[in-house]
């Protein structure tokens, strides 16, 4: 599936459509991403709503990869249980359009701290970029951070994109 071709590259974001892994997208647009590189977004859902989606088709594997163009449609979308904003759709497709990227979108279900280092293994990756919720020491060893997670058991490079902070 992910074959590496002369030039190509599979670069991995995560994204749950929150200000911290926009940034990611930026950072990765501004410093990674370069003309004929494949983009995937990888976007983990805690629990599958079985009424409002196809999630149960799709649970164990994970959605087929969606193609930018049908998940910007907001049916498609919400066939896999996700609602895009606007604002990342737009930078998508600008970034798929100025730097000449695919993107493709893989929806997944379940921890999202081990269903991203499983989609790594899975679909090989040269690298993962992930955006940072900014958590404080004390709710970070609470809740758990899906960046440190990822960073200590990935098995490609992971570069964590802290939030900008406005001021």
């Amino acid at each position: 599936m992910a074959a590496s071709g002369a030039g190509e590259r599979w670069v991995g974001l995560a994204m749950d459509f929150s200000e911290g892994s926009r940034a990611a997208l930026r950072w990765a647009a501004d410093n990674l991403l370069r003309a004929g590189d494949q983009l995937l977004l990888l976007h983990v859902i805690k629990e599958a709503d079985y009424e409002q989606s196809e999630a149960i088709l799709w649970e164990a594997t994970g959605s087929p990869l969606i193609p930018l163009s049908d998940f910007s449609d907001p049916t498609v979308a919400k066939k896999y249980g996700v609602k895009p904003d606007a604002e990342t759709l737009d930078i998508l497709n600008t970034v798929a359009k100025q730097k000449e990227v695919m993107v493709v979108v893989k929806v997944i279900w379940g921890d999202p701290r081990e269903k991203l280092c499983q989609a790594i293994n899975e679909i090989p990756m040269s690298c993962l970029v992930i955006g940072s919720r900014g958590l404080g020491k004390l709710k970070r060893v609470l809740l758990g951070s899906v960046s440190d997670y990822v960073v200590n058991n990935a098995t490609c490079p992971v570069t964590v994109v802290k939030p900008t902070t406005e001021g």
